[in-house]
């Protein structure tokens, strides 16, 4: 019989335990790794290989008939001007806001990032119906320029300029999140030092300041870009009308004709974009490569730019007509116009009413059945993430061996996908699971349950495993010789300790499930339509007083329960701190 036990001395010394493949415990960690591999990564190399295939033979045909298409080589010469013009001014923007709010002494900086978010927080198919409203017909734009003299017009956002504006503006927010941190954590006493030494501050930013935050401003950008690169609903509702084509577009175009080769065009598409984003991921790799990072493990959050009491009320006046102007002021036109009873009227008191809100929420019933679908789905969904990202996490955190690695790699690569890349492999994979038998998942509302799980499961492992870092280990230690064990440990020590990091990855699950548009686009069939594709076909099919209505609606909610959380936890947080 074997045994895992040490092996008899030989030539005297004893070798190591050895550890049996088929131990009880390895068995364990082997069945695990494979079914994460069947429901993470399966569907992508199925994907991957059915771009390859024609009737069961291996072959390049595919590609050579893609890439010998024009408007292949359009779609992708316009994604790739797109792209890099939208991370551009993600960086920027994302960069610049870093910076001051981490270095300049303004008020109110709390506040500020709370605006700075916004963007990001609200569906980027929301943003754009808000900035369409704010310089339709009926916007204040128009109504501005209409007075001034001369025949001004405001911009056109169904054009090039458009998309890459509005992707910019949702996306600058991640630049701003990795790099704030990273100014925070250089230390000040080399800019002291480079400035006594004759250096000006132009010269401490170039040579010193920026090589420094490389880390974080390329984290943020390569996220803005894959943001970029994966969006579905600004190019949809502003590319479209405008007959501009970005790969996540046509790939839908390729996917809902069903004719006997979209399928296979729109995997070979899919694999096109993955190149991109890993080429992208590969720039990335290459800059952290090259920086020399020396930064301070404690942040430091004051100030290093004192201004002129003048000065510094004109930045905060700038930087305030900015965000407002940025994250509110559309919003509020978008509501504003959603009482208008028909789209281009002008803005009049006679021309107001809810009809809109009318026939979104008593007259559609698909409108009321997606909201349904949309939030049983976001429920469920947060749940069963809740439960199986916070086992995930605790694993991980207490197992740092390569099993443990292989299986969060492997469920981070949904969620790092392209949105239509994604659900096509999700199409291939449970259209027929085992060749020659269908569950009748597509078509269902099953198959969009487990794309959520699966795409979206790795937010709440990220958020729990955070949670867990920032638990002293001494803690569970102390409880285990306290004696509780299991559940007992759970509730009365780890919970409390763990309840805001759990709930704030819960409630981004369910956000994202809520609002989310890409994935759906793809799979929703009648009767399991979604919020985002409600909204989505309410736009392409020309009611967009409907579309405003219903959008300003799920914004209204998300502010309120944003405020709520917030709320609950700066409430729990006095409790705990109350109860130690």
């Amino acid at each position: 019989m074997i045994t895992n036990q040490p092996l008899p001395r030989r030539r005297g010394r004893t070798l190591p335990p050895v550890s049996l493949p088929f131990h009880k415990n390895n068995v364990y960690a082997w069945l695990g790794l494979l079914i994460v591999f069947l429901l993470f990564m399966l569907p992508v190399v199925r994907l991957v290989w059915l771009s390859f295939v024609e009737e069961g033979a291996f072959t390049f045909a595919h590609y050579t008939e893609v890439l010998k298409e024009r408007a292949t080589w359009r779609t992708i010469q316009n994604t790739v001007l797109i792209v890099f013009g939208s991370t551009s001014l993600a960086l920027v923007l994302g960069t610049m806001m870093a910076w001051i709010i981490a270095y300049v002494h303004v008020s109110g900086k709390k506040i500020m990032q709370l605006f700075i978010f916004l963007p990001f927080i609200i569906p980027s198919y929301i943003t754009t119906l808000a900035w369409t409203q704010f310089f339709s017909g009926s916007g204040p734009v128009s109504a501005i320029f209409q007075q001034l003299p001369g025949q001004l017009e405001a911009p056109n956002l169904y054009s090039m300029g458009g998309i890459i504006f509005m992707l910019g503006l949702s996306h600058y927010p991640l630049v701003y999140l990795f790099t704030v941190n990273v100014f925070r954590k250089i230390p000040r006493d080399l800019e002291d030092a480079a400035a006594t030494s004759g250096a000006s501050k132009k010269q401490v930013w170039r040579k010193l300041v920026l090589p420094l935050a490389l880390p974080g401003i390329a984290s943020g950008g390569l996220l803005a870009f894959l943001s970029n690169l994966d969006n579905f609903g600004i190019p949809a509702f502003l590319g479209t009308p405008a007959n501009i084509r970005v790969l996540s577009t046509y790939i839908y175009e390729q996917a809902i004709r069903f004719g006997p080769t979209a399928f296979a065009k729109a995997a070979v598409l899919s694999v096109i974009l993955g190149v991109i984003a890993l080429a992208g991921t590969l720039v990335q790799w290459l800059l952290l490569r090259k920086s020399k990072v020396t930064d301070t493990v404690i942040s430091d959050a004051e100030p290093r730019f004192f201004l002129t009491p003048f000065r510094k009320k004109l930045l905060e006046i700038s930087i305030w007509t900015f965000l407002l102007l940025i994250s509110l002021v559309p919003f509020i036109t978008m509501a504003a116009l959603s009482f208008i009873q028909a789209y281009g009227v002008p803005f009049t008191l006679e021309n107001l009413s809810l009809k809109n809100y009318e026939y979104v929420f008593f007259t559609d019933s698909k409108a009321m059945s997606a909201l349904s679908n949309s939030l049983q789905l976001a429920f469920v969904t947060m749940v069963i993430c809740l439960i199986a990202g916070t086992a995930f996490a605790y694993l991980r955190y207490k197992n740092t061996g390569w099993m443990a690695k292989a299986a969060e790699l492997f469920i981070t690569i949904p969620y790092a996908l392209p949105g239509t890349v994604f659900a096509l492999s999700m199409i291939f994979m449970w259209m027929q699971p085992i060749p020659g038998w269908n569950p009748g998942i597509y078509g269902s509302i099953w198959i969009l349950f487990i794309a959520y799980v699966t795409r979206f499961l790795i937010l709440q492992v990220r958020g729990s495993y955070t949670a867990f870092m920032q638990v002293d280990p001494s803690m569970e230690e102390a409880a285990r010789t306290s004696g509780a064990k299991g559940w007992a440990k759970w509730r009365s020590i780890l919970l409390p300790l763990l309840f805001p990091g759990l709930v704030g990855g819960a409630l981004l699950v369910f956000l994202m499930v809520l609002t989310e548009l890409t994935v759906s686009s793809l799979l929703w069939s009648s009767g399991t339509e979604t919020v985002g594709v409600v909204i989505f076909n309410y736009e392409q099919a020309g009611y967009s007083t409907y579309s405003t209505a219903f959008s300003s609606a799920l914004v209204l909610g998300i502010l309120l329960g944003g405020l709520l959380f917030l709320l609950f936890s700066k409430v729990w947080e006095r409790k705990v701190l109350k109860d130690k």
